[in-house]
C-alpha cells in the first residue's frame, strides 16, 4: 500500500504494456513488448503475470500466444493498473502515517497529500482507449 506516489519501473512497464495490448487488439507477446518498449522481458514477463491473477490480462501460452485485454480497453483506467502493481494508492494527512505529531502544522504542507490526490485523479482519468 503506497502512501507517495512513485512511478517504479514495473508500473510503468504495466501501464506501456496495456496501451500495447489494447493497440494490438487480438493479442501481444513479450518479445513484441521488449522491441517496442527495450525493458527486459524477464521483466515484463513478471509484470504481466501480475496483471493476469490480478484480472486483467488474459494470457495464451504457446509459440502463437500472447496477452489480450479481459475487457474493453474504454472499460480499463490507469489507476487499476498501477494499484494492481503497485497497491491501493491512499491519499493521508501525514506521509509518514503518524498519528500525533510533534508541530503545530505539516513541515511539508501537505503538499505530498496533495500530488498522490492530483496522480491518482489523472490516474483514474485516463482510459486505454484514450491511447489507441
Amino acid at each position: 500500500m503506497s502512501k507517495i506516489f512513485s512511478l517504479s519501473e514495473a508500473s510503468s512497464i504495466a501501464i506501456h504494456s496495456m496501451v500495447l495490448i489494447a493497440r494490438s487488439g487480438n493479442g501481444i507477446n513479450v518479445v513484441k513488448i521488449t522491441e517496442f518498449t527495450g525493458f527486459s522481458k524477464n521483466h515484463i514477463a513478471k509484470v504481466l503475470q501480475r496483471l493476469v491473477k490480478s484480472d486483467l490480462l488474459k494470457s495464451v501460452r504457446g509459440p502463437l500466444g500472447g496477452f489480450s485485454l479481459k475487457r474493453e480497453p474504454k472499460e480499463y483506467n490507469l489507476l487499476e493498473v498501477y494499484e494492481a502493481i503497485e497497491g491501493p494508492l491512499e491519499e493521508t494527512d501525514c506521509p509518514l502515517a503518524y498519528e500525533v505529531c510533534n508541530y503545530d502544522q505539516c513541515i511539508m504542507g501537505n503538499v505530498i497529500n496533495k500530488m498522490t490526490g492530483e496522480f491518482k485523479k489523472f490516474l483514474n482519468g485516463q482510459t486505454l482507449d484514450k491511447y489507441l
